[in-house]
């Protein structure tokens, strides 16, 4: 398990996009008011003992899938969040207050495969964060989510569809683009609270959110936050997400936003490999100077042992002659000694 913390280079390196390639996008809120925005233009069965349901997948054909939970505070993001990975890896807000502060993304093994899952804080309510946090917030989610994310998951809780609600569901096309349209599901929460069908509960919805599910091909999920033991809510999801993959050619959502962010993260991997390897070559060569420089001491070291030793050893030898000489004449002095003597 992996998780991951968005950092200030990240960041830097989608400020630096938006320096490239720039739009204006408005978000409406509030009556009048409006906040510019700028952006860059651009199955291995597993059963799981304890819980209910058969949690496997089909084998896909991607080993990783990137998925994105958006939509107002307290419609349940970071608790379905939760439910998806099967533990409490987000903290959850009570209704209405947010406690998600900040994007979080966690990647985790589910069903056979890669899922990572990045929670978004409330910037798409209509209370919005200043602009600066906003902008900020924005450029996580999309270099947390780069190339791009497989599904968007739209987070709606079960009730009135109000026209906050609708206004957020804007803001979430105004910063993704139209096209997220064909790569989004609807998640609706609090399925414990749902009193009929969800099918009799879309057909007496009003015409906003039937709107919102005609644009995303009528794509959606019940989840019952409240019993994150029942998996096959969780199967019934990425089997959706799965057949809409395959529906958009086995491709994930991408834009002009992502392929430039791409491009300068590209771009930035390969200043800081380039980095690296110069580094590298300059460590070796440290290295290399330095064993030299030891190997040249030690050389040093050994021919003047060899000099001491060469040294002594002609000493020893000079000693050992010069004994053996005076000795040799001392024999001759006493043989001729002895002869006259005689």
């Amino acid at each position: 398990m992996n998780i991951h913390v968005y950092s200030a280079q990240r960041h830097q390196i989608f400020q630096n996009t938006c320096q490239c390639r720039s739009f204006k996008t408005r978000l409406k809120f509030g009556g009048n008011r409006h906040l510019f925005c700028t952006m860059a233009s651009t199955s291995v069965t597993k059963v799981e003992k304890g819980r209910r349901g058969s949690f496997g997948l089909n084998p896909p054909s991607y080993s990783q899938i990137r998925l994105v939970l958006v939509g107002m505070t307290g419609a349940g993001k970071s608790s379905s969040g939760n439910t998806i990975l099967g533990r409490r890896a987000f903290t959850a807000a009570r209704r209405f207050s947010s406690v998600t502060k900040e994007c979080g993304k966690v990647s985790e093994n589910v069903a056979g495969r890669e899922i990572t899952l990045v929670d978004t804080p409330g910037m798409f309510d209509t209370d919005m964060l200043e602009e600066e946090l906003l902008k900020e917030e924005i450029s996580k989610c999309i270099n947390m989510t780069a190339p791009g994310p497989h599904a968007i998951l739209l987070v709606i809780q079960f009730g009135s569809f109000t026209k906050e609600e609708k206004l957020s569901v804007e803001k979430v096309r105004a910063i993704f683009g139209e096209e997220s349209d064909k790569h989004t599901i609807i998640l609706f929460t609090h399925g414990d609270e749902l009193d009929c069908s969800i099918e009799e509960h879309i057909s007496e919805a009003n015409e906003d959110l039937k709107e919102i599910l005609r644009r995303c091909g009528k794509r959606y999920q019940v989840f019952n936050n409240k019993d994150m033991e029942d998996r096959n809510q969780v199967v019934e999801l990425l089997e959706k997400v799965d057949a809409m993959v395959a529906a958009n050619g086995g491709e994930y959502y991408t834009s002009d936003t992502y392929h430039d962010v791409e491009r300068m993260l590209k771009t930035k991997e390969d200043e800081l490999r380039r980095e690296y390897e110069n580094k590298l070559q300059e460590k070796e060569r440290e290295l290399k100077a330095t064993f030299a420089e030891e190997k040249q001491k030690l050389e040093e070291r050994l021919n003047e042992y060899k000099r001491y030793y060469e040294t002594q050893l002609r000493e020893f030898r000079l000693k050992e002659e010069q004994t053996n000489t005076n000795e040799n004449k001392l024999i001759k002095i006493l043989t001729k000694l002895k002869i006259l003597t005689v």
